[in-house]
Formats: structure tokens, C-alpha cells, sequence
């Protein structure tokens, strides 16, 4: 039951749902199940603004049934606003929560998204890769200047604690490089070829697991591997890292036949991303790479992604999530919440 003399310092807000995708709708799910909780820590919140392509920028202040938007029967009031700008003013945004697709050739329109958000005084949220490698200084620097925050866990290994680790939790480490599995999509159809599976039914596998972007060929040319390992060098390492500078390689051209081979030589394909220096210069790339068995690398199977940190103070520090779904991802996002409002 909740402590009386707390109940005066809850306080509602208002999220605006950017993208109602798979991702942003079990975040909801997530909001209804840990309602008791967020009430626990002083926080009750309701929806009073949805944007995507089937329905439009709807919102508003009063609040939608949340059932009814979940079903998508709810009776949109509003419906109708043209630009998000409008659309934030109208549904009286507190916080954004942002996940739409990725664009890795230059991170919009996302990156008007979370600008809008902020410069209309509300915490930005987002999912999306994009915006943190063509704008996390600016975008960083904007909710600073207006009191807000700017967070982004589920960006990267879904809602594992990579970013609020290094930020909040260890203070003072420094990372100087990492290597890891980041793309969930290629790591299951690698595993796949090796279970007997062609290269065109792990992509099925994978498209009905709904693990896959929107373009598949950003998962399987490399591209979403790209974009992870710049977001870790310029938020982690505080590197100003193009994507271009990124060495990249998918795992088209691989055939099944070769998959399977090297699996049974004790040598498995994996698609590596890394960061390094090298003669004095950071070098990043990501490819696949035949790696031993004694690597830990080479037993992360399926959805299960995992990377290892060298960093200055804490040797061999490595994070590793076993399968996520959705949920996961959607946590992350959720996390973000608490801490943009506490």
C-alpha cells in the first residue's frame, strides 16, 4: 500500500509514443504491468499523444483508453496535427518516447524528432540509433541547455545497462576499445547455416522472430553493426567517429556450406564489431571472422549478443544478454523513463 505521505508527491505525465511499432506498444504493456511500481517512486503517467504511419500524429491532453489504443479502436481526439511540433504542443508532451525506424545514411527525421521534443521542454527518449551517430553531441548538449534529459539504453544490447553503467556506476573508467556481437538478426542466422538451415530460411527465421529491420539489408550488409559500434566510440569513448570510418562487412556473401565447415573445425564465423587503437590511431570495423572455441564470443547463439570492454581500470570487463525479445528492448526505454523523471 502506498505510504500516505508519499501519495501528495506523485505526479502524472504525459508521454507522447512516437512510432507505435512492436517496440513502443510492449513498452506500454510494460507501463501497465509495473503500474504499483512507478506509482512506488512517485510517478503515474497516460498516454496523450500517438504518432505513426497507420494512424497519423494524434493526441490528446486529457489522455486515450489505453486498451483502446493497444486494440487501435480508440476514438482518436485531435486526429489530424501536420508536424510533430504541433503535435507535442497539443498532447501537452512531458517526455517523448521515440522508435521509429533507422536511418543509418543520416538519422532523420528522427533527429527533428528528439530536437522538437527537447526544445519544447520534454525529455527525449529514444531507440534509435541514427540520432546518436550524426547528433548526440547536439542533441546532448540541447537538453542540457533546457533542463531535460537525453537517453538512449535501448540502443545497443537492448535494455542491458551499457550507457547508465558507464556513466552513473563506474566513474572514472575509460574505455579503450571493445569487441562484440551486436546484431542480433545476423547472430541467428549464423546460428541457423550451422544447424542445417539455407542463408534465405534464416532470414525467414529471423523476419518472423520480428528481429529484423525494417530493410533487412541493414542487418545482413552490416550497416546496423556499423551504427552500434560508432554510437559505443562517441558515447563511451568520446571519439567524434563517422560511420563512413567504420570498415564494413556483412554476411551475404557467406554461404551455408562455409558456415557449417567452420563451425566443425572448432572455428565459428561470427560477425565482429571492434574498436581499437592502432599506431596510435582508432580503428574501427566490423566483418565476419572465423573465431576459436576458446574465445567466449564464439558460444553466443541465437538472439544472445555480448560484448567485452578494455578499459583502463577493469580488465576483461564483458556484458552478455542471453535471447532477448522484445521486452527487452522496451525495458530499456522504461528504465529511461525512471530516470529522466526521479
Amino acid at each position: 500500500m502506498l505510504n500516505p505521505s508519499r501519495r501528495s508527491l506523485i505526479r502524472t505525465y504525459n508521454l507522447c509514443f512516437l512510432g507505435f511499432g512492436n517496440v513502443n506498444q510492449a513498452l506500454v504493456r510494460l507501463l501497465q504491468a509495473h503500474q504499483h511500481g512507478l506509482r512506488e517512486r512517485g510517478i503515474r503517467w497516460r498516454i496523450t499523444g500517438v504518432a505513426s504511419r497507420r494512424i497519423g500524429w494524434i493526441a490528446d491532453a486529457n489522455g486515450f483508453d489505453v486498451a483502446e489504443i493497444l486494440g487501435g479502436q480508440a476514438a482518436f481526439a485531435g486526429a489530424g496535427w501536420q508536424n510533430v511540433r504541433q503535435w507535442l504542443e497539443a498532447a501537452g508532451a512531458d517526455v517523448l518516447l521515440e522508435a521509429s525506424p533507422l536511418n543509418p545514411k543520416d538519422g532523420q527525421p528522427a533527429i527533428e524528432y528528439l530536437r522538437a521534443a527537447l526544445e519544447s521542454g520534454a525529455h527525449a527518449i529514444t531507440a534509435n540509433k541514427g540520432p546518436l551517430v550524426y547528433a548526440y553531441e547536439e542533441l546532448r548538449s540541447l537538453a542540457a541547455s533546457h533542463g531535460r534529459r537525453f537517453l538512449f539504453e535501448s540502443t545497443v544490447m537492448d535494455g542491458m545497462p551499457i550507457f547508465s553503467l558507464f556513466q552513473g556506476d563506474l566513474p572514472l573508467v575509460q574505455v579503450k576499445g571493445f569487441r562484440g556481437i551486436l546484431n542480433s538478426t545476423t547472430n541467428l542466422m549464423l546460428s541457423g547455416m550451422e544447424s542445417g538451415l539455407s542463408y534465405e530460411q534464416s532470414l525467414r527465421q529471423a523476419q518472423q522472430l520480428g528481429i529484423v529491420e525494417t530493410d533487412p539489408s541493414h542487418d545482413v550488409d552490416g550497416w546496423d553493426s556499423a551504427v552500434k559500434t560508432t554510437v559505443l566510440i562517441r558515447v563511451l569513448m568520446g571519439q567524434p567517429l563517422q560511420l563512413a570510418e567504420v570498415r564494413r562487412e556483412g554476411i551475404r556473401q557467406l554461404t551455408a556450406d562455409e558456415v557449417r565447415a567452420a563451425r566443425s573445425q572448432g572455428k565459428p564465423f561470427k560477425l565482429l564489431c571492434q574498436a581499437g587503437g592502432e599506431d596510435g590511431r582508432l580503428i574501427a570495423k566490423v566483418g565476419p571472422e572465423q573465431i576459436p572455441l576458446s574465445d567466449p564470443l564464439a558460444w553466443v547463439q541465437g538472439t544472445s549478443s555480448m560484448v567485452e570492454f578494455e578499459t583502463d581500470l577493469l580488465p576483461g570487463f564483458a556484458i552478455r544478454e542471453a535471447n532477448p525479445g522484445l521486452e527487452a528492448t522496451a525495458y530499456g526505454m522504461l528504465a529511461d523513463f525512471v530516470r529522466a523523471v526521479s
